[in-house]
Formats: structure tokens, C-alpha cells, sequence
């Protein structure tokens, strides 16, 4: 069947928006500029940066880590497919005929995108690329770290003015 589809959000941070930042509508179709499709194998992150700019003309940038994981939630007819047929074996030179052999055929494995994306109204990629891999470790890894946490923590450090001190 095809392999192409539609990006969804499944997480947001803040749930709703700030008053002064309002969540970019649409932001899924900037994250794979390719088309969201499945891999049939696990590719390497990837980082780029998108800069949409609102009605007002202000500039947001769009970070983006997109990674690939197994994906088990296809919804596919025939995921599994258990084989029974008739076999003849030869053992020595008597034929038995009519065994049944079962043979469970897993499914080729699949490699969805996901992508972690940050928005701000600050041009810093290095900085977000870093908190984005900080994300991406913890959510890979499975660490003891609530994600919300670590987001709430990410959006409540305070950057300084360009050309300020640090």
C-alpha cells in the first residue's frame, strides 16, 4: 500500500498557547519537507531549521530533530501470517506424507518519522539543536526524566540579549 501520509501533532508544550506566541498552525507540513514516509530501515536523525514568518512579518524559528522508530501500530491486514501445508518428508526411504508445518512469518519491520520540533522568536540553532538532543536521549533512552519536566525547564531558561553579557 502507499507509504506516504500525513504528520500529526502528539505532544505540545504548552498545551495552549501564550498570549504573545500563538502555536503555528500547520507546522506538521514543515517538518518533512519530503512527505512523511516509512523507511524500511532506521535512518540517522536529522536537524534543519525552518523560519515561518506570521501575518505581523514576525519571524519564528522552527527547529526540527526528526528520528525514525519501529513502528508497531501499523494498520496493516496480514501482519502475521501463519503458514500450514501439506509437506512430504523423506526420512531414509519411507515418504510420510500429510505433516502440517507452521511457520510464523513476522512482519518486515517498519521505521516511522517523528519529529521534535522547537519554536521560538530567537534565531539560536546551535542551542536548540542541543536542548532537542536533550529530548531526543531522554525519550530514546527511556530515562527517569518526566518530559514535561525537562520542557519546563528548557522554556522557563531565560537567554540573554545578543551582545549582552552571559
Amino acid at each position: 500500500g502507499p507509504t506516504e501520509g500525513l504528520g500529526k501533532i502528539i505532544q505540545r508544550f504548552p498545551q495552549k498557547d501564550w498570549e504573545d506566541t500563538p502555536f503555528p498552525q500547520g507546522i506538521e507540513l514543515f517538518c518533512q519537507p519530503g512527505g512523511w514516509q516509512l523507511s524500511k530501515e532506521r535512518k540517522q536523525p536529522t536537524f534543519f531549521v525552518v523560519v515561518l514568518t506570521d501575518i505581523d512579518s514576525e519571524r519564528h524559528y522552527c527547529s526540527c530533530l526528526t528520528f525514525y522508530e519501529a513502528e508497531i501500530n501499523l494498520q496493516v491486514r496480514g501482519f502475521f501470517l501463519l503458514i500450514n501445508r501439506s509437506v512430504s518428508v523423506f526420512k531414509g526411504t519411507k515418504e510420510i506424507e500429510g505433516e502440517e508445518e507452521s511457520a510464523l512469518i513476522p512482519p518486515a519491520e517498519v521505521f516511522a518519522p517523528k519529529s521534535l520540533v522547537l519554536v521560538s522568536r530567537l534565531d539560536y540553532p546551535e542551542i536548540f539543536r542541543a536542548c532537542l538532543g536533550l529530548i531526543y536521549t531522554v525519550y530514546v533512552d527511556s530515562l527517569n526524566v518526566s518530559l514535561e519536566t525537562l520542557i519546563a525547564n528548557l522554556c522557563s531558561c531565560l537567554v540573554p540579549a545578543s551582545g549582552g553579557s552571559q
